[in-house]
């Protein structure tokens, strides 16, 4: 298991400036962690890299974007994006017998998930035939990557690459029913992830979510030389995600969601960071808070640790900044409702016995229980309801609170890091807001 080294200080500035190079290894979508980070190399006026995962049209072959898609994208990121497709990942890659990995899951259902047999030679070929792909793409985008970095630039590549549930739609019942299922409708995790469907589900995460970041460290190694030959600095950044602590009862805690069927793929991706470090390369992953995203609609419960995030602001120094998120949030809750109302629900929730044989960092990924399911997404619904607007929701300002800082203390952690995998807390990310 990885060593736990949480960061309780604030790092000082990051001393990246004009003429350095930022890196963005993975496409720019909706708003999320990346944003965080690509705008203090903004703020910075370093050269903005990125990348982008292609385009299928309807499921077909890979492709590079299209000018028009490629002049949205760059216009996005602020930046200019190398136009080659380097989608992870297996799932839409043909086996010799023609089928890819989602053809194999048609007619899956949650009823039969424990005894469909999957021909796993076939996947692992369409495995082999993606990993192929990916690194021969990946060695291409490198090569034109060098030609960006001039001499004399310090470096900043930072790893955004995550997910990898296979494109199915006969998945999306299935996982429904492990992220949001309750009473009858509940479907054991573990039932699911030992399955021949959550084997496949296991590599794909393994190769989108880990095995990126050591392709990257490997593809980069020449240009990295080049640049440390020249006396500049070069470190590599990934996002993972371990749990975290936060404010149960007054007291900062570990705690994670659950299930969190990627935590195996996370563990591989600090697997890696450890890996490279030895070798004297300057790689971390940030552990970072959950943050509810466009991507985290299907996990339902997600958002509960958010909310003790408002109590770590008032602890950790009570700033303007403190006062500026709760009045936003304030804002946001239906009439009759008080941000105290629902700190302290969500502290019942994360304070509750049935989440206390869950609490175990070194047991963690834990896979989910009736009990407990019943009992995150029962607080889940309650807290949903104090909103005024379900569109519109007190997690989403806290969740731009989150990436605001976890951005701000990557970027200048990253100058000179200190560890190959580190723990965002909330105690670090309210210091960091308070600023």
């Amino acid at each position: 298991m990885t060593t736990y080294t949480p960061l309780r200080d604030v790092p000082a500035a990051a001393g990246y400036g004009p003429g350095d190079v930022f890196v963005l290894f993975g496409e720019l979508f909706g708003r999320g962690y990346a944003n965080g980070i690509v705008d203090e190399a903004r703020k910075a006026g370093m050269t903005i890299i990125g990348a982008t995962v292609g385009r299928r049209d309807n499921n077909g072959p890979l492709r590079p974007l299209t000018a028009e898609e490629l002049a949205e994208a760059e216009a996005n990121l602020g930046g200019k994006i190398i136009n080659v497709p380097l989608e992870a990942g297996f799932d839409l890659e043909p086996a010799g017998d023609g089928l890819t990995p989602v053809d194999r899951l048609k007619g899956v259902k949650p009823e039969t998930v424990a005894t469909t047999a999957l021909d796993m030679a076939a996947i692992e070929e369409s495995r082999q035939k993606g990993l192929a792909r990916f690194r021969g793409n990946l060695a291409d985008f490198a090569r034109e990557l060098d030609g960006f970095v001039p001499s004399g630039a310090n470096l900043l590549i930072v790893h955004t690459m995550a997910g990898g549930i296979p494109r199915a739609r006969t998945l999306m019942p299935l996982l429904n029913r492990v992220f949001k299922g309750q009473g009858d409708r509940f479907l054991s995790s573990e039932l699911f992830w030992n399955s021949d469907v959550g084997r496949l589900c296991s590599l794909s995460f393994d190769e989108v979510t880990a095995d990126t970041f050591g392709a990257l460290v490997d593809a980069t190694a020449s240009l990295r030389a080049r640049v440390e030959v020249a006396g500049a600095r070069v470190s590599y950044a990934a996002y993972g995600y371990h749990g975290c602590e936060v404010l149960i009862g007054g007291e900062y805690r570990w705690q994670s969601y659950t299930p969190y069927l990627q935590g195996w793929a996370k563990i591989r991706l600090e697997e890696w960071a450890c890996r490279v470090w030895q070798q004297g390369v300057k790689a971390t992953v940030y552990n970072s808070p959950e943050i509810q995203t466009n991507s985290s609609a299907l996990f339902l419960g997600v958002e509960l640790s958010l909310y003790p995030l408002l109590a770590a602001l008032a602890r950790e120094g009570g700033s303007s900044a403190a006062a500026g998120i709760r009045a936003a949030c304030q804002a946001l809750l239906r009439e009759g409702e008080t941000m105290d109302a629902v700190l302290a629900q969500a502290d019942a929730y994360l304070a509750s016995p049935v989440l206390a044989s869950f609490g175990k960092l070194e047991e963690w990924p834990r896979h989910n229980t009736p009990d407990q399911a019943a009992l995150m997404l029962t607080a889940s619904d309650a807290l949903m309801t104090m909103n005024a607007d379900p569109k519109n929701i007190v997690c989403a300002e806290l969740s731009k609170a989150v990436f605001q800082a976890v951005g701000q203390l990557m970027f200048d952690h990253s100058w000179v890091p200190q560890a190959p995998v580190l723990w965002l807390n909330h105690d670090v990310i309210a210091r960091r807001l308070a600023v």
